[in-house]
């Protein structure tokens, strides 16, 4: 693919980054205000959990530009009127809501399965009128066909600045009811207890995504459009976890998804516009999705810091037990292994980043808790043994059963959890209870 390519593709990408042509210059514009609305009302979408509604929104206005058209020939207007084709497609996409809502209410069918029928349907009765329109004497000349995969490069002044404003009004639409979308979005139950119309919140939500889908049917075509409001949004969300952030980033994520995915397919001939912006956007998506905040190299690294701690306190609570029956001060390191049963490597591992914590000091094969490790190790175990005693007084858990059940919660204990176990056990502040069970095979006092 890449011997494809032109020897001066830089050249033609320098070009459009100039913004030397005026095609270019329309299509780039068009493309970008409609990521940026698409990205900033795709949050909402997404955290309402309404994607696969989109989905239907996307495929159901196919019909809806058939139809459209066939009107406007029949009553003598041009056929392949822009404005007059997207209206037809929101028409649709209105009338594949109402159906959703139809089955939704009137069956025992769930959502999934009233879009899936929604979808369905209406993409296949789209798929008949547009056989049916490229049969027609001026059916030829549509070009119909473009609104299924998109066609940017098309893109007209007119249409860019059709897009653009629908795009600005989406936005200051959104910006208008930015705390009314977020609270039907975390929690629809508390909006109406406010006293806030959810039913016409969520209408208009759903309206601003199918506005949003229509206008992206010039661009990335009826099958690509859920993208744009999908993947910007859900590349956000690896970022951030307020609202206000993610609404923000997901609006410029689709809009420079979108600005570069058309300067590549303006740089790179016969190179359709709506895929790149798409590929565009899965790129940026799993760039997040590993080094993102929330991204799975985050989380390994938290799970790996979570592993350590708790490997940590083990270790810890392990010297302290010890102590408690060898007031020696002094721990053998045989001795702390066969505790544990842990592996040679492993002890070596998890004794040395104590050490380098300043929590142990080792002398050979002797270990002593410093003034720090002993403050700690305390913790640990109050915090284990509290939760103990709560286990078997309040959950009825046997005490030679409940040490393993304590070692999986011990570690998430707050100060708030620790001094509610305080008051309901009557356990003194600061004070170490006894094991209630054995201990190296020795009975609790």
């Amino acid at each position: 693919m890449l011997a494809d390519l032109p020897n001066d593709w830089w050249d033609s990408f320098e070009r459009a980054l100039l913004l030397r042509d005026a095609n270019t210059v329309w299509v780039l514009a068009g493309v970008l205000s409609l990521g940026i609305a698409s990205g900033v009302v795709g949050a909402f979408l997404v955290l309402r959990r309404r994607a696969l509604t989109a989905d239907a929104i996307s495929h159901a206005t196919l019909p809806g530009i058939a139809v459209a058209f066939m009107v406007m020939l029949a009553l003598g207007f041009a056929g392949k009127s822009l404005i007059g084709l997207l209206v037809g497609a929101y028409i649709a996409g209105l009338a594949s809501i109402a159906a959703i809502v139809l089955i939704r209410r009137t069956t025992h069918l769930k959502d999934d399965a009233a879009i899936g029928i929604t979808l369905s349907v209406f993409f296949g009765l789209g798929i008949c009128l547009l056989s049916f329109v490229q049969q027609m004497p001026t059916g030829n000349a549509a070009g119909l066909e473009s609104f299924i995969f998109g066609k940017a490069a098309t893109m007209l002044s007119g249409d860019a600045w059709l897009i653009g404003i629908a795009s600005l009004i989406v936005i200051c639409i959104v910006a208008l009811f930015f705390k009314e979308l977020g609270a039907i979005c975390f929690d629809e139950s508390w909006a109406a207890a406010r006293g806030w119309p959810v039913l016409g919140l969520d209408f208009l939500l759903t309206g601003l995504v199918a506005v949003m889908t229509v206008l992206a049917i010039q661009s990335v075509g009826l099958v690509l459009a859920i993208a744009l409001l999908i993947i910007p949004a859900s590349t956000a969300m690896l970022w951030s976890q307020r609202l206000l952030p993610v609404v923000v980033l997901s609006g410029v994520i689709g809009g420079f998804s979108s600005w570069l995915g058309a300067m590549i397919s303006a740089s790179i001939p016969r190179m359709p516009t709506g895929p790149v912006i798409v590929l565009v956007c899965a790129v940026l998506f799993f760039v997040s999705l590993m080094l993102g905040r929330r991204g799975i190299v985050q989380l390994w690294f938290l799970r790996l810091r979570m592993n350590r701690r708790i490997d940590r306190q083990h270790l810890l609570r392990a010297c302290w037990e010890i102590l408690e029956q060898d007031e020696s001060g002094v721990i053998d390191i045989r001795e702390l292994g066969s505790w544990r049963s842990w592996s040679d490597p492993r002890m070596k591992r998890i004794l040395r980043r104590c050490v380098a914590r300043k929590l142990i000091v080792r002398e050979g094969d002797r270990l002593r808790l410093t003034d720090a490790g002993r403050v700690r190790a305390r913790q640990v175990v109050r915090n284990h043994r509290l939760w103990e005693a709560y286990l078997i007084h309040h959950a009825d858990i046997a005490p030679t059963h409940v040490d393993r059940d304590a070692d999986v919660i011990e570690h998430v204990l707050d100060g708030d959890l620790i001094r509610s176990l305080e008051v309901a056990l009557g356990s003194a502040a600061g004070a170490v209870p006894a094991s209630p069970h054995a201990i190296g095979g020795r009975e609790p006092a």
